[in-house]
């Protein structure tokens, strides 16, 4: 059987010479030791079994390597502390054992304090890592910025059902708040499912009507209260023009002005917890351009959440 936990990676990428001026990604990120605390921690989830059982376009395994490739050679520019916690891989077609052991590797590094950013896979990754975050820190705010509800009702879980296999795991604990769905791609049951979850929806096109500043409004409005907070970024929410390699490409999309704006918002608040990128499938992409989008956004969350985590009080 495939090993379910492969250790952090050798990082690679631009070097235009030592010292903390010339800091990037892959020479300031270091393998996480089992210790590390109030760090950023990557960690890999190598995952498409949930997409082939939801009849998608395989190849969301290969994401977490594309998207540690696009962000070795980022410029870093602050004390940020970045570890790599390695990578999950579900064995085969054993989706609920590569879950099961993401979820354990979730919950050890949020009960060190660190903010857990995971690196899909299709969107069963969601599932996994809000487990992990709630078995070690309990309920907590989600923000999916998704064209799709992920609410499916199923009898295994696929990268369509994470948001309702939370909602069993949690019951009056869910907290679901999913900013641009597409209409056309959800069904009226989807939307019922939502409704009786108490689900904040906004759709496609009222993003695309409000400026980013707006568009943050309603994340922040999301985000009320004290809880911790699950950011999952389906990059399939984008336009197919900037984001071409996803498993489901966007027949209309929100900009990523709006997106960036959300994602920022709540990385904002301080209480951000738990991130997850998901649905990069590097073998549709043009130029790498959708690991580069999303490498850019994973690096402008990680920043804000860690000045926000870390600033000195006024």
């Amino acid at each position: 059987m495939t090993s379910l936990y492969s250790p952090a990676p050798d990082w690679s990428g631009r070097s235009d010479g030592p010292g903390p001026e010339h800091a990037r990604w892959h020479s300031v990120i270091r393998p996480d030791d089992g210790h590390a605390t109030n760090a950023v921690a990557l960690l890999g989830f190598s995952s498409d079994e949930g997409v082939r059982r939801n009849h998608g376009r395989p190849g969301a395994a290969a994401g977490p390597e594309a998207l540690r490739s696009a962000l070795g050679s980022l410029a870093v520019h602050s004390d940020i502390s970045l570890v790599d916690a390695g990578t999950v891989t579900t064995p085969g077609t054993d989706l609920e054992s590569g879950q099961a052991e993401l979820s354990a590797r979730v919950s050890d590094l949020a009960q060190r304090n660190n903010l857990v950013v995971v690196l899909g896979g299709g969107h069963e990754t969601a599932f996994a890592s809000h487990r992990g975050l709630y078995q070690a820190r309990g309920a907590a705010g989600i923000v999916n910025i998704d064209a799709h509800f992920d609410l499916r009702e199923a009898d295994e879980p696929t990268s369509g059902t994470p948001f309702r296999n939370i909602a069993d795991l949690v019951g009056e604990d869910f907290d679901y708040t999913v900013l641009g769905i597409s209409e056309p791609n959800n069904t009226a049951a989807l939307f019922a499912t939502a409704e009786q979850l108490g689900t904040t929806v906004v759709l496609d096109h009222e993003l695309l009507a409000q400026s980013p500043a707006e568009c943050a409004q309603r994340a922040t409005d999301a985000c009320q209260g004290d809880r911790p907070i699950h950011l999952s970024i389906d990059l399939d929410v984008l336009p197919a023009a900037v984001a071409p390699g996803v498993s489901a490409p966007a027949g209309l999309g929100v900009d990523l002005d709006r997106v960036r704006a959300i994602a920022l918002a709540v990385a904002a608040t301080g209480r951000l917890a738990l991130v997850d990128v998901v649905e990069l499938n590097p073998e549709f992409d043009v130029d790498s351009r959708t690991a580069k989008v999303a490498a850019r956004l994973i690096h402008d969350v990680v920043t804000t959440a860690w000045q926000a985590q870390n600033s000195s009080p006024n």
